[in-house]
């Protein structure tokens, strides 16, 4: 086997690992998606049902969908390089857009449907932005 022969089959390898490695990773896209259309429920939840059931409710539902988002992020096999910072960063623009939500949608806005449908999509937003961008780079 020449240099030549054995360097194209040792990036063919590599190219095969990779492409393996990123089949494997698609899972960040599906979890941002999940969290993302998760917002248009949330978010509405949120502004509209006043009271402490709808409180309970609504907390005790994000507790149960974003512990179930977590423990199945952590149970993956391959992390894609990167990961940590586009996921934080979708995580914190989303807090920013939510916090912003609740305030406004509390304060000016009280049971304005129009102001929850637009905060919903504002806050579905940035993690669908990420995931997008995910599918882009894959």
């Amino acid at each position: 086997m020449t240099g030549q022969t054995a360097a194209a089959a040792a990036l063919k390898g590599i190219a095969r690992i990779e492409a393996g490695a990123r089949q494997r990773s698609r899972w960040l896209t599906g979890c941002l998606w999940a969290f993302a259309g998760w917002q248009l429920a949330l978010v509405p939840t949120v502004l509209l049902w006043h009271g402490r059931t709808g409180t309970l409710v609504s907390t005790l539902a994000n507790a149960v969908v974003v512990t179930g988002l977590s423990v199945f992020t952590m149970r993956q096999p391959a992390v894609p390089r990167g990961h940590g910072r586009r996921y934080l960063g979708a995580i914190g623009a989303w807090a920013a857009a939510y916090l912003l939500s609740l305030a406004l949608g509390l304060t000016l806005f009280t049971d304005s449907t129009a102001f929850a449908a637009t905060a919903a999509l504002l806050c579905a937003l940035p993690p669908a932005a990420a995931a997008w961008r995910e599918v882009r780079a894959a």
